[in-house]
């Protein structure tokens, strides 16, 4: 499969000087980056400035920062009010910024309480990158490189996982971000997220595993019938994105050359052999879609499964194993290329750290946006906001020479819209 026409992540050494350095990360934080949404955000009651000292005084920062070429990791930051927040990162310009619990006190104090620290609450966040999906992606990618072929892997993730959150255990304010290279984070910010103990966090995560094998058991069901309803809801979901995003050439061709349906029929349990005879010597003499061979896999397989239901004892070769292996098969097939592999440990732990949102990629450039899950079939990681873009946006509208200078400088670029729309959006319903 050519890999020609699509876009790839995989920028050379003087394209990835141009798209990040000190001196456009330096200007970023000084006119562009939100200090007041991510303080607003964080305070979780802005109106209330009792709680807002509260909550955001004990909340624990990280910065990454270079010194002499080498990057140091800073924890246990906190800062008692915004201002203080603001000039720290102007001071030190941090590489990265992760985001962490909310103490029982100040993180900053940490080392001179000599007992009692410990963390209180914290959002309840996912982790899910196109590295874990590097098995099932066939689009030349691999790595740190991404493309708009398996950028859907993301697309299905969210949708999976944001329907979930909210049917299954009744949460409502749920962000997703661009982790600004190859994933997606998700912050659950309702409160009785965030005061889940490591326990709950884990049933939660754990509630989202779904084990799929591999085939070298390919004679063992790895789901248990009947399906549960959370697979039977992620199965609505994908199968359709799946025929259209991972079957075809256009996406990872897994049904659209000889060599490739092959291996898929190859995956089918011992006990479908007949069906998979029978496909093989009917796709070598007649043309058909990806899709339709895949329509045409799944009616084979009801069919076979219905001649075993009324077989005589001395005809039936079927364990109920082996029944269930089948009956099963296209939906370990569809899960295993387009359900959530999510980094587990990120979720599980009250004091584990995740990325600031609208910090930058250091290795892209690319702000760490939100994604609007009602349009996130629309979402481009490619389209994401650069520091040379919006650097030059700056300029641009500078040079208008404008008379009507509005209060923040983001409201002149393209992060506009993106800061507008996660204060309206996602801040305002939580107050």
């Amino acid at each position: 499969m050519t890999t020609l026409d699509h876009v790839r992540n995989k920028p050379s050494k003087s394209e990835l000087a141009a798209q990040f350095s000190p001196e456009l990360l330096a200007m970023y934080y000084s006119r562009l980056f939100p200090f007041d949404l991510i303080h607003e955000w964080l305070s979780y009651n802005p109106k209330n400035e009792k709680t807002t000292r509260r909550l955001f005084s004990k909340r624990e920062f990280s910065f990454t920062i270079d010194l002499d070429g080498e990057d140091i990791y800073i924890r246990y930051q906190s800062f008692l009010k915004l201002e203080e927040f603001r000039t720290a990162i102007l001071q030190r310009k941090p590489r990265k910024i992760d985001i962490g619990a909310i103490f029982s006190h100040a993180p900053k104090d940490k080392n001179s309480i000599a007992q009692g620290f410990k963390t209180e609450q914290r959002e309840l966040v996912f982790d899910i990158d196109l590295t874990d999906y590097d098995e099932v992606r066939h689009c030349g990618c691999s790595g740190a490189d991404i493309c708009n072929r398996c950028w859907q892997m993301m697309t299905m993730a969210i949708k999976v996982m944001d329907q979930g959150l909210r049917d299954d255990f009744g949460f409502q304010h749920i962000a997703w971000f661009y982790s600004g290279r190859r994933g997606v984070h998700a912050w659950v910010c309702d409160e009785a997220a965030r005061m889940l103990s490591n326990e709950g966090r884990g049933a939660v995560a754990n509630y989202f595993e779904v084990s799929l094998g591999n085939d070298n058991k390919k004679n063992e069901p790895s789901l248990s019938t009947p399906l549960h309803p959370m697979v039977k809801r992620a199965m609505k979901i994908l199968e359709p994105m799946f025929i259209e995003h991972v079957l075809p050439d256009s996406g990872h061709g897994i049904l659209a050359t000889k060599e490739k349906w092959l291996t898929i029929l190859g995956t089918l349990p011992e006990c479908a052999e007949r069906v998979r005879e029978n496909l093989e010597k009917k796709w070598e003499k007649a043309k058909s879609s990806p899709s339709e061979k895949w329509e045409e896999l799944k009616k084979h397989i009801s069919i076979f499964l219905d001649q075993q239901k009324g077989a005589n004892k001395a005809q039936k070769r079927f364990s109920t194993s082996e029944r269930n292996c089948l009956e099963t098969w296209p939906v370990e097939t569809v899960l295993r290329y387009t359900y959530p592999r999510l980094d587990i440990n990120v979720s599980k732990m009250q004091n584990h750290l995740l990325k600031s949102p609208f910090s930058v990629h250091p290795k892209t450039g690319r702000v760490c946006v939100p994604i609007d899950v009602n349009n996130v079939e629309s979402f481009d990681p490619f389209q994401v906001p650069t520091l040379p873009q919006l650097m030059d946006e700056l300029d641009e509208y500078e040079s208008k020479g404008c008379d009507d200078a509005p209060s923040a400088e983001w409201e002149k670029t393209s992060l506009k819209s993106i800061y507008q729309s996660f204060k309206t959006e996602f801040l305002e319903p939580m107050w």
